[in-house]
């Protein structure tokens, strides 16, 4: 049951953090749950919180998830800029 909740928790974090970005009708929602939850696994790793962490409704733990994937979605953004140039 908490993998169902990771998934949806994850994918609400990606779809705000590329609402962030501007890039919301870039990604389609598969995108946003990896994005999201990928956010997350970052916020753990830096920050030693995120979507990681125990309970996955901890408001502290989302706000660092969506920095971790807004991070992300930057790092992604740069990294498609350079190549198409």
């Amino acid at each position: 049951m908490n993998l169902v909740v990771y998934l949806i928790v994850g994918g609400i974090i990606g779809w705000l953090a590329s609402l962030l970005l501007r890039m919301g009708t870039q990604q389609g929602i598969i995108l946003n749950i990896i994005v999201g939850v990928i956010g997350g696994v970052i916020a753990g790793l830096i920050f030693g919180h995120g979507i990681s962490s125990a309970d996955p409704f901890d408001l502290t733990g989302i706000l660092w998830s969506l920095v971790g994937a807004v991070v992300l979605l930057a790092v992604i953004n740069l990294v498609r800029r350079a190549t198409v140039r």
